[in-house]
């Protein structure tokens, strides 16, 4: 567990018994206010859409209603939901939903409110496309090389890559090899499409490579048409990490070389365009998601990775520069700027539980009062000294609240062997199998100098002997008075004894004469 705490700046619960994946986040300016500042959109797999506006509140405050920009549902379980230049004619951001069966982009926009209930947000249909195949996940970019717009990628659950180029469909093509879905980015530098397949190994496709390949309705063609038409879709490259991938990601800060991060199981890689490791980080902890954000020094790259015990860790590179506890397990995490605070990080679990989080401490109002000036008396604090010292050797002293007794003790215990067996055996339920079995006759005499009160006295010996009675309670022991008991030893169980020596334990009490308090 981290000693640091991430800081909660913003947090709300999203519906009842709602679930959420990690497509289900997005941040981005939707509503182009041109402020540069972030919504926060979030869709769940009951169908409903919300777009935040998080501000500042105190801690134990609730959310303002007014955060929240839009709530609309939209009948169908949501996938995943991004936001960038998919509509024609223009290069405003506009925020793509997609569903099972169905992709449909929205613009959002808001109008001021003259009264007291503030703006209104609304969304509006762009465009949509029927999917003839079960959607998993989708990316978007510039593909080809395109400027001013981007187009969207749709990953089937049978391998199919669909290709959209904003209002109209382009085409379709089948990964080779394919068994199931995995993450899936796309990469502008290298123009490619890059994915983890189940084979356990990083894979990427070049745009130019799927658009001039068989097309996917003509996938029913025989092995030998497919080797004489030339279009056969190959693989640029591919790199085997060993495990499956939680999440793909391409990024390039500063016009610096861009890197490829793949989040495993149990590894965290960073490739080259060209599918060369540049590093690899294990991880000793079970990882849910990440997120690439910033590059604070030349070469280098910080990233966040959630994990199922609730942390969130900060890498630059390989080396772990800070930790951080959650209240949740993230399934998602963005970093957001908001108008009061730029680099927040933004989590979301598979329950609903959305928050806005920062690093590092909260600033401390207090000040220590000032101390009185005043010039030390050494005699009045050596008197003190010495009175705390007689206090302290008094309250150390053992008072015992017994009376004190003779250097001989209280009640003594004397055990006496008789020298010679039993004339008549006293075996009770042995277990050796013979007629006789021998017992050896023991006096036990307890002698008390003091009263002694409910006496009782145990005497125990190593199996596999046993004693005709080992237990006897006596009236109270008047001083210098005895009592006497006689037991009977024999062998009860069916081997040697490995000991022939018992022990003679009495309890007992004595008055201290005092009164309690």
């Amino acid at each position: 567990m981290s000693l640091f705490k991430a800081r909660d700046w913003w947090s709300t619960i999203l519906g009842e018994k709602e679930e959420f994946d990690q497509g289900c986040l997005c941040v981005a300016d939707v509503d182009n206010s041109g402020s540069g500042q972030d919504k926060v959109i979030v869709g769940s797999y009951k169908g409903y859409l919300r777009i935040f506006n998080p501000h500042p509140v105190k801690p134990g405050d609730e959310v303002q209603p007014e955060d929240l920009l839009l709530e609309v549902q939209l009948r169908e379980p949501i996938l995943q939901v991004e936001v960038g230049k998919f509509v024609s004619g223009t290069e405003g951001l506009h925020l793509a939903v997609l569903h099972c069966r169905k992709l449909c982009v929205y613009a959002v926009s808001g109008t001021l409110g003259n009264v007291e209930h503030g703006n209104q947000y609304q969304i509006k249909l762009m465009y949509e496309h029927n999917l003839q195949r079960t959607a998993c996940n989708m990316t978007y970019g510039p593909f080809g090389g395109v400027k001013g717009r981007d187009l969207i990628c749709i990953q089937s659950m049978d391998g199919m890559l669909m290709l959209f180029e904003q209002e109209s469909y382009a085409f379709g093509r089948f990964l080779p090899g394919f068994l199931l879905p995995g993450p899936l980015t796309y990469s502008s530098r290298t123009d490619s499409f890059i994915t983890v397949s189940s084979c356990q190994q990083v894979e990427s496709y070049k745009y130019q490579v799927l658009a001039f390949a068989t097309d996917a309705e003509e996938r029913q063609e025989t092995e030998q048409q497919k080797l004489s038409s030339g279009k056969r879709l190959v693989v640029d490259w591919v790199l085997n990490i060993g495990e499956q991938a939680l999440d793909i990601c391409v990024v390039s800060f500063n016009q610096g070389v861009s890197s490829i991060f793949v989040l495993g199981e149990r590894n965290f890689f960073c490739l080259k365009d060209n599918g060369q490791i540049r590093f690899m980080k294990k991880l000793d902890y079970s990882p849910s998601c990440f997120i690439p954000y910033c590059s604070v020094q030349e070469g280098t790259v910080n990233t966040l990775i959630g994990n199922h015990s609730k942390m969130l860790n900060v890498y630059q590179d390989v080396r772990l520069k800070w930790a951080t506890q959650l209240p949740h397990i993230p399934v998602s995490v963005k970093v957001a700027n908001f108008q009061d605070l730029k680099g927040v990080i933004v989590t979301l679990s598979d329950d609903g539980h959305l928050q806005c989080s920062y690093l590092g401490t909260d600033p401390s109002l207090f000040q220590a009062p000032k101390v009185d000036s005043r010039e030390i008396n050494y005699e009045e604090m050596n008197a003190e000294l010495k009175e705390l010292q007689k206090i302290i050797r008094e309250a150390t002293k053992t008072q015992d609240i017994l009376p004190e007794s003779d250097k001989l003790r209280d009640l003594t215990v004397t055990a006496e062997v008789s020298p010679d067996l039993d004339a008549e055996s006293q075996a009770i339920e042995s277990e050796v199998k013979a007629e006789a079995v021998p017992s050896v006759t023991v006096k036990i005499t307890i002698q008390s100098r003091v009263t002694a009160q409910k006496p009782s006295l145990a005497v125990c010996v190593q199996a596999p002997l046993a004693v005709t009675c080992d237990q006897f309670v006596f009236d109270d022991l008047e001083p210098d008075s005895s009592e006497t008991v006689v037991v009977s030893v024999f062998l009860k169980g069916n081997c040697s004894p490995s000991e022939l020596e018992g022990n003679c334990m009495v309890l007992y009490n004595i008055p201290t004469g005092k009164r309690p308090e």
